[in-house]
């Protein structure tokens, strides 16, 4: 069973920045692919950005050019930097890990954290 704990929400000004932390239980190297989702009230769980193994990156066409993911082995941490912040960013953000185990893909969530950009 893998443990994620995000932190770093919190309400941001339009145009300010945050850093989500990711914290991970297991290691990173047991992972294929490490991301962060979000969900806006009233609105569908969406893919924000996604890291696989090897470094390959993808983004929602929505933060391309402003939030980056990244990933630190030393501290078993997924980050993801946000920049020019907007209101239509306000959601709950989760990290969602992909871990091989045994042969088999497990899948695993956070419980979110919360970043709100008033308009």
């Amino acid at each position: 069973q893998v443990q994620l704990v995000e932190s770093g929400g919190g309400l941001v000004q339009p145009g300010g920045s945050l850093r989500l932390s990711c914290e991970v239980s297991a290691s990173m190297h047991s992972l294929n692919a490490m991301g962060w989702y979000r969900q806006a009230p009233g609105k569908e769980r969406e893919l924000v950005a996604r890291i696989i193994s090897g470094g390959s990156t993808n983004y929602a066409d929505s933060v391309k050019g402003r939030f980056t993911i990244s990933v630190d082995m030393a501290k078993n941490t997924v980050l993801l930097q946000m920049s020019s912040l907007k209101s239509e960013d306000t959601a709950v953000y989760y990290c969602n890990v992909d871990q091989l185990y045994g042969g088999n893909h497990m899948n695993y969530w956070g419980k979110g954290t919360l970043v709100t950009v008033p308009s």
